[in-house]
């Protein structure tokens, strides 16, 4: 089995990435990037460390705003409005999901066009869908940045995404699909999961479920892709179970998968975005 570490392909854009930082800055001043936290979801709090880590090793600042659980969405909104007008930050990253009682879409909508480093505001979405924007959300570019990595054929191939997610799920089907893939979307309402999720050649895993995709979930020899990550004690699980990696031929780790790309995405995303401003 061909284990599809995400470190590899996160080392191939690390130093593109900050030779353009170094000029961006150079030329034009400190990147900064505002990382939202509501809550104390650990996986945001892992994924927002690792974020925090990684700018620092390219040269770009990080500014963290952690919010209580009980943060109301008129606060959260006025912080986000807040840094849209802040001529000190280029981007603008909330950790998805909120918590419930927040309305994560309308945030999304309101982060504003030139700032949203996931593809969150509907204007961005809208124009990737059409073709007209790279920036895609990054977790999906992540995904199909590894699949071309470990030159996984996609062409004619059965995809199946499980999740439906407007990050995840919707964004990396249509990607697949742009790769000439014949793309499902399986769901929570998905009858039977495991008779579909056999007849993937490739299986993406994105429902936000620990362990979800079990051993017999898996047509022997499928190429699996897990997005998840979960906190289980005091260690990470994805949403595929261990068992898999004796069916896949291929298969992401978590850790060390989806996750360590997706970062660098983000500051792909950022520093090509001032490159743009």
């Amino acid at each position: 089995m061909i284990r599809m570490a995400g470190k590899p392909v996160a080392d191939l854009l690390r130093e593109s990435i900050r030779q353009q930082a170094e000029e961006r800055v150079k030329n034009c001043g400190p990147i900064v990037l505002a990382i939202i936290v509501v809550g104390d979801d650990p996986a945001s709090h892992v994924y927002k460390d690792r974020l925090v880590k990684l700018a620092a090793t390219i040269g770009v600042v990080t500014k963290v705003k952690l919010l209580p659980a009980e943060t109301t969405q008129q606060q959260l909104m006025a912080t986000i409005l807040a840094l849209n007008v802040d001529d000190n930050i280029q981007g603008i990253l909330p950790m998805m999901p909120l918590p419930k009682g927040l309305d994560g879409a309308a945030i999304g909508a309101a982060i504003a066009v030139e700032k949203d480093v996931d593809c969150l505001n509907p204007a961005n979405v809208g124009n990737v869908s059409l073709g007209q924007s790279p920036w895609a959300p990054c977790t999906p570019r992540s995904a199909m940045a590894i699949l071309r990595h470990y030159g996984i054929e996609l062409a004619g191939k059965h995809a199946v995404v499980v999740g439906r997610s407007n990050v995840v799920g919707k964004p990396l089907a249509m990607q697949l699909l742009a790769a000439d893939a014949t793309v499902t979307i399986c769901h929570s309402r998905t009858p039977d999961l495991g008779a579909m999720t056999r007849t993937a050649d490739v299986l993406v895993a994105a429902a936000g479920v620990p362990r979800l995709i079990k051993a017999d979930m898996v047509k022997p020899g499928a190429v699996v892709v897990d997005v998840g990550i979960h906190q289980e004690g005091d260690q990470l699980v994805g949403d595929v179970d261990g068992s898999v990696a004796e069916v896949a031929s291929a298969l992401t780790p978590v850790p060390g998968g989806v996750g360590t790309v997706s970062s660098m995405m983000v500051m792909q995303r950022l520093v090509m975005g001032c490159k743009e401003q």
